[in-house]
């Protein structure tokens, strides 16, 4: 198998463990899955509003998800570890089925979009942005996009720190799409400068460097007279 089929399979299998995990696990809250192998098998951590949801009682579900796992999507001796989601507001998953839960009992997309907006940014995010598209206003599909903070689109940033997700909602006018894009609080840019206080010990130290270093300067100046006067007082007499 070649290295691109390889991971193409891989994407498409994460892609599969994520819609299934979002069926099944609606009621907890649902925020998305890590996926890592490793020699003894496969780390899955799930990301959840309502951990004890998905553990069950005495673990009975996440038993029931770790054998489903191994037997519908061939992952080999799956690892599950659940994670409760701190802030829901700033992961991109939750936001957008927020919205596609709104859509579907009939709020109006931009009542939905704005609501949302705001929420996360309040949370502390630094860029949000959301699109609705699909038969918004008639026959023909559009889109409406949702923008507060700072969002940048490429380079770094956006690659290491951006939460991102798009999910799909069945209405009677079609299919509507919801995509989320967060900037966390925590995201780093290359273009900001940090100005870190001095210290008081260190300000301190730098005063009496200051002040050793004019007393050595005053010291040396009078030697220095000192010696020209003797030296004049030496040739005239």
């Amino acid at each position: 198998m070649s290295v691109v089929k390889h991971f193409v399979e891989e994407s498409i299998k994460k892609t599969e463990v994520n819609e299934f995990l979002q069926r099944e696990l609606e009621r907890a809250g649902y925020g998305g899955v890590d996926i890592t192998k490793t020699p003894l098998g496969s780390h899955i951590v799930v990301y959840a509003m309502r951990p004890g949801v998905v553990i069950g009682r005495g673990g009975e579900n996440i038993k029931e998800l770790a054998r489903i796992l191994e037997e519908k999507f061939e992952l080999p001796n799956p690892q599950l570890s659940v994670a409760e989601i701190e802030v829901p507001e700033l992961n991109a998953f939750v936001v957008a089925s927020r919205i596609a839960s709104a859509l579907r009992r009939g709020v109006h997309y931009r009542r939905a979009g704005y609501w949302a907006l705001n929420q996360t940014s309040e949370a502390g995010a630094l860029g949000v942005e959301i699109i609705v598209s699909g038969k918004l206003r008639g026959r023909r599909a559009k889109y409406e996009k949702f923008r507060a903070g700072y969002l940048p689109k490429s380079g770094e940033p956006s690659t290491a720190y951006m939460r991102k997700t798009e999910l799909h909602v069945q209405l009677k006018q079609g299919i509507f799409g919801v995509k989320v894009r967060i900037m966390p609080p925590d995201a780093e840019f290359p273009d900001k400068i940090r100005i870190i206080p001095s210290q008081p010990e260190e300000v301190e130290a730098k005063e009496e460097a200051e002040v050793e270093a004019k007393e050595e300067a005053e010291v040396e100046a009078k030697e220095e007279a000192e010696v020209e006067a003797k030296e004049e007082t030496e040739e005239k007499g």
